[in-house]
């Protein structure tokens, strides 16, 4: 192994991106009902609403053949771009620089890292998502309702965008990606449960504002994971999409507030 990969190194990386797998999954995810407008503000030029202003929060830990044990949470909000209909990922925490890395080099997912965990105690479970002690994200179920092990495929929407060296735009055009998920699913479970978000300066969940609580999901099983490439933003017209996935630079200034004190 270095700096340098040799051509069996490649071999094996390459077999790993194809078909990443994120086995022995555990995720407790909560839909909800939001105002229509707040959805159309975040989605990115070229991607649409969809009928019902349904958000996804969830939260999860998970083994894999390539990034280790991580625990993270995300959220997902409605779209359709280029007639397909699939969640659109507009926040993502993860607890491992390899689960950040892998899944926003490859898939482009808004990864940053923060603090998460998943608690079972029978029937109720508690999840939640943690950063620069601000709870993003905190949910409590009880899921009652036990429908079976089954298998289920889905997909989301990511995009691929890096700022440019100068600063003043993305590096190139933003690359629209499509995951596609190949679920076996040992639990599956629904019940209600109670949602809180919160936010920050460089975190704004809670913008999302909750309606109303639809109801609670758990899954347990295998996910085997597959990515293309379906489209592309101008780089100019996704650059304050790109900087809204970004911490704010601008409020991480200690020069000047040493020079005050």
């Amino acid at each position: 192994m270095g700096f340098v990969r040799t051509p069996d190194e490649v071999a094996r990386i390459q077999a790993v991106l194809r078909q990443p797998r994120f086995v022995g999954s555990e995720m407790l995810m909560v839909e909800y009902l939001t105002r229509p407008q707040a959805i159309a503000a975040v989605l990115p030029p070229g991607f649409e609403p969809v009928s019902e202003p349904i958000v996804t929060a969830m939260v999860g830990r998970w083994r894999s053949n390539c990034v280790g044990d991580y625990c993270g949470g995300a959220i997902y909000v409605p779209a359709r771009y280029k007639g397909i209909e699939a969640p659109y990922v507009l926040a993502m925490y993860m607890d491992s620089d390899p689960a950040i890395m892998f899944g926003r080099d490859v898939f482009g997912e808004p990864k940053k890292r923060a603090s998460s965990n998943l608690y079972h105690q029978g029937n109720a479970m508690h999840g939640f998502v943690e950063r620069s002690g601000v709870r993003l994200i905190d949910i409590r179920a009880v899921l009652e309702k036990d429908l079976g092990p089954g298998k289920a495929s889905g997909a989301n929407f990511n995009i691929k965008a890096t700022p440019a060296a100068d600063g003043a735009s993305c590096e190139d055009d933003a690359v629209v990606t499509l995951a596609e998920f190949d679920n076996v699913l040992s639990v599956r479970r629904e019940g209600t449960a109670t949602l809180t978000l919160g936010s920050s300066d460089h975190d704004p969940v809670s913008d999302l504002e909750i309606v109303s609580v639809r109801g609670a999901s758990y899954l347990e099983g295998d996910l085997i994971a597959r990515a293309k490439a379906i489209g592309r933003i101008p780089k100019n017209a996704f650059f304050p999409y790109l900087l809204g996935r970004m911490d704010d630079w601008s409020r991480l200034d200690t020069e000047h507030s040493v020079r005050a004190n």
